[in-house]
């Protein structure tokens, strides 16, 4: 059977060291670069199951290199930065990572954080579709549309939609959703359910504050009730 693939982008010698040892403790194949503009090129060639990505490189940075392979890969994608600000980790969650960790990270957490992410199971599938006021959801295919439209969604995006959809006008809090979707051995905060849902609600067309479909129960979480 053939080993999972890592691309491991990082300009530290310490850090690549430090990652590379890591990534294969977890059974991976690692390629690693140390150019933003390189790792998009090896993303799209070796389609690596995982992306251990600074932020911080030359050429291009770690957030346009998440969002340039986000066009084409589903990548699991653990973004490092040696900064603090809460704006990175949002900006980040925002372009599609899955996880964030702050330089210098304890090698225990991420190897961790990564053994649950691979662990985090899929909502359920039903060969069902399911339609609610011009959008269509195949959960098979993981495919949806609105409005005739298809709607190009992140992995983490459509498992909560599928996840909120497969009970329609039901209460989810951010626990809950955390759990189904990212895994009850996740170690994030609930915050990044709300970056998530933000950026669903983008692509569905709607705000927190006029929603068509998503909206938001105060102090409790999420539920899908459509118009």
């Amino acid at each position: 059977m053939d080993k999972p693939r890592a691309l491991l982008v990082e300009d530290s010698r310490e850090f690549v060291a430090l990652g590379r040892r890591l990534l294969e403790q977890e059974g991976f194949v690692v390629t690693v670069t140390s150019d933003g503009l390189d790792a998009v090129g090896l993303a799209r060639k070796i389609q690596p199951e995982l992306l251990l990505l600074d932020i911080s490189l030359p050429g291009l940075d770690g957030f346009e290199v998440c969002r340039r392979v986000r066009e084409f890969s589903d990548a699991y994608v653990v973004m490092v930065t040696g900064r603090t600000e809460e704006v990175d980790r949002v900006v980040g969650l925002t372009v599609g990572a899955d996880d964030y960790v702050t330089k210098p990270f304890s090698a225990r957490e991420l190897s961790a954080r990564i053994a649950a992410m691979r662990r985090r199971p899929r909502v359920k599938q039903d060969t069902a579709e399911r339609e609610f006021d011009g959008l269509r959801i195949d959960v098979d295919a993981r495919a949806v549309e609105l409005d005739g439209e298809p709607l190009d969604l992140t992995r983490i995006e459509f498992d909560i939609l599928a996840e909120l959809t497969a009970e329609p006008r039901r209460v989810f809090s951010r626990a809950q959703l955390l759990a189904s979707v990212w895994g009850g051995e996740w170690y994030g905060d609930d915050h990044m359910v709300d970056v998530h849902v933000g950026n669903l609600r983008k692509k569905l067309g709607e705000s927190g504050s006029s929603p068509r479909f998503v909206r938001t129960v105060r102090g409790v979480g999420f539920k899908f009730d459509p118009r």
